[in-house]
C-alpha cells in the first residue's frame, strides 16, 4: 500500500508541505483538502481595473531562503520582483499629525525628532546592560522598556509591533514573536553588541568567498502578485488540492494493516491516512480535533486572533500631492488612530497599478480597533479617506477602492505562547502521525510558513520511514 498523508488547508503552510514531501517521497499519496474554492488563504491577488491588490501579506523577506527557494524549485525564478530601493530605505511614522522618516542608521537616529536626547542616549546604553536571566518570558513591551528605555519602547517598538502582528506589545511575547531579539541578548549580552558582531561575522564569511557584503532583509515578491506564488504552487502537485471540502474530524484507527487515522469531511467523505497535518487556521484546528483530544482542541483554541481590514485605494497620481519615495507609513497603536498604517503598494513593487495611477493599501482594525472591521463601508470608507487627508494631503475621490476584511487576521503569540506550543507538541506524541503546522505556532510571516513546511516535511519522512 502506498503512504497516503491528508493535509488539511492549501494555505502558503499547505501547500509547501505537500510540494517538499512531493520531492522527498516521490511514491506517497499526497492529498491536499481545501474548504476555500481556491488555494493560498490571505496569499493572494485580487487584480481588477489594472490593479493588484494584496489581501494578506505584501511580500517576503530573504532573511531567510526557504520562500526564495521554494519560488525557484517551483520555476517562479524570472518571474521574482525585489522591492524598490526607495521602499527598502524610506518608512514613516504617522506622529503628530505628519509623518516623520523612520531613522535607518547611526546619523540618522542622531539626528531624528522621534525620540527626545535622553531617548537616544537610553538607546545607546543598551549595550551596556545586564542581560536578564536565560528562558525569561516577557512582553515585547518590558523587553524594549528594560533593554531600550521607555520613549524606545513607545515609539519603535510600537510601530514594528504594528507593522507585522497589528496587537499590543504590552501583550505579546518577545521570544515567541522575535526569537533573534532574544537569542541576541542571551548570546551576546545586548541586542545592538550581537547585531554588530553577527554583521561583521557576514562581512567577514562573504569576504572570505569573494562576495560582496549585502544587508540581509529585502523584500520579494512575484511579478503577477503572491496569487502567483499559490497558483504555481498548487499546479506543482502531481494531485490537485480539493477545493470546498471542510473537514469535520479526524479518526483514529486501530485495525492492523490500516492506515492510522481517517480524516472525515462535512459530507461524509472520508480519507484514509497514515498521517494527517492540519496547517489550517488555529480556530478551524480546534474544531477539527474536538472529539479526538478535548484537551489539545482546547489548547490550541486558547489561541487569540485580532480582526484586520484591509482597504484598497487608487488614485491617479496627479491627485496624490507628495512624493510617494518610499514603502509608506504606520501608526503606532498606542495612538488608537483609525488606521495602523498605510503602503504604497505601487512604489513597491512594478506593475501594481496602471499607467498614471498610483495604489495604496490602508489597514484598520487590530487588537485595539477590532469594531473597524465592522463598520459599513461607507463609515470604513469615510473614516481612512480623513486620515489620508491629514496624513498624505489627498483630497481627490478615488479611482479604485477594495475592501477585504479578515474578522481572524493574525495569531497573537502573548506571553505564554510558547508555554502553551511546548504543551501542545508534548500532547502531539500521544497521537503519532498527526501533526499541526500554519502561522499559529512558530511565525506569522511568509517566510515563516514555508520554513516550518519545510521543516515538517523532515519530521514527516524520518517517521514515516522508520514506521
Amino acid at each position: 500500500m502506498a503512504i497516503r498523508i491528508v493535509i488539511v488547508g492549501a494555505g502558503i503552510s499547505g501547500l509547501s508541505l505537500a510540494f517538499r514531501l512531493q520531492q522527498r517521497l516521490p511514491g506517497a499519496d499526497v492529498t491536499v483538502l481545501e474548504r476555500d474554492s481556491r488555494p493560498g488563504g490571505t496569499a493572494w491577488t485580487v487584480r481588477e481595473d489594472g490593479f493588484q491588490v494584496e489581501i494578506g501579506p505584501n511580500g517576503f523577506l530573504d532573511n531567510k531562503p526557504t520562500t526564495l527557494q521554494l519560488c525557484r524549485d517551483v520555476g517562479l525564478g524570472e518571474r521574482l520582483v525585489q522591492a524598490s530601493e526607495a521602499a527598502a530605505q524610506n518608512r514613516f511614522l504617522f506622529l503628530g499629525d505628519r509623518l516623520r522618516l523612520l531613522p535607518g542608521g547611526m546619523g540618522a537616529f542622531l539626528g531624528t525628532s522621534l525620540v527626545s536626547w535622553r531617548g537616544k542616549l537610553s538607546l545607546l546604553m543598551e549595550r551596556f546592560r545586564k542581560a536578564g536571566p536565560d528562558g525569561r518570558d516577557e512582553s515585547i513591551d518590558a523587553f524594549a522598556r528594560r533593554r531600550a528605555g521607555k520613549e524606545a519602547a513607545e515609539v519603535f517598538a510600537d510601530a514594528l509591533v504594528t507593522g507585522i502582528y497589528a496587537g499590543d506589545p504590552a501583550l505579546l511575547s518577545l521570544p515567541a514573536c522575535f526569537p533573534r531579539l532574544a537569542e541576541l541578548e542571551r548570546t551576546y549580552g545586548s541586542v545592538l553588541k550581537g547585531l554588530a558582531k553577527t554583521a561583521q561575522l557576514r562581512r567577514t564569511e562573504a569576504a572570505a568567498k569573494g562576495q560582496a557584503y549585502e544587508r540581509p532583509g529585502k523584500m520579494w515578491s512575484v511579478r503577477d502578485g503572491l496569487r502567483g506564488l499559490s497558483e504555481t504552487l498548487a499546479g506543482a502537485l502531481r494531485q490537485s488540492p480539493h477545493y470546498g471540502v471542510a473537514v469535520r474530524g479526524i479518526q483514529s484507527n486501530s485495525h492492523p494493516g490500516q492506515p492510522r487515522w481517517t480524516v472525515v469531511g462535512e459530507g461524509n467523505e472520508r480519507w484514509p491516512a497514515h498521517a494527517v497535518i492540519l496547517t489550517c487556521p488555529a480556530h478551524q484546528q480546534t474544531g477539527i480535533l474536538a472529539d479526538l483530544d478535548a484537551a489539545l482542541s482546547q489548547h490550541i483554541g486558547q489561541i487569540p486572533y485580532n480582526r484586520v481590514a484591509v482597504v484598497a485605494f487608487g488614485f491617479r497620481k496627479q491627485d496624490v500631492p507628495m512624493a510617494l519615495d518610499g514603502f509608506g507609513f504606520i501608526a503606532p497603536q498606542r495612538l488608537r488612530r483609525d488606521l495602523l498604517g498605510v503602503q504604497w503598494c505601487s512604489s513597491i513593487y512594478p506593475g501594481r497599478a496602471p499607467d498614471g495611477a498610483v495604489l495604496l493599501r490602508a489597514l484598520c482594525g487590530g487588537w485595539h480597533r477590532a469594531e473597524m472591521v465592522g463598520w459599513d463601508d461607507a463609515r470604513l470608507v469615510a473614516s481612512l479617506r480623513a486620515e489620508l487627508r491629514l496624513a498624505m494631503r489627498i483630497t481627490a475621490t478615488p479611482i479604485y477602492q477594495k475592501i477585504i476584511r479578515w474578522d481572524r487576521a493574525i495569531p497573537q503569540y502573548h506571553v505564554g505562547h510558547l508555554d502553551r506550543v511546548a504543551w501542545i507538541e508534548q500532547r502531539l506524541t500521544q497521537l503519532p502521525g498527526l501533526y499541526l503546522g500554519g502561522n499559529a505556532y512558530r511565525g506569522v510571516a511568509l517566510n515563516d510558513c514555508t520554513e516550518q513546511g519545510a521543516l515538517l516535511a523532515e519530521r514527516l519522512v524520518t517517521y514515516l520511514r522508520a514506521r
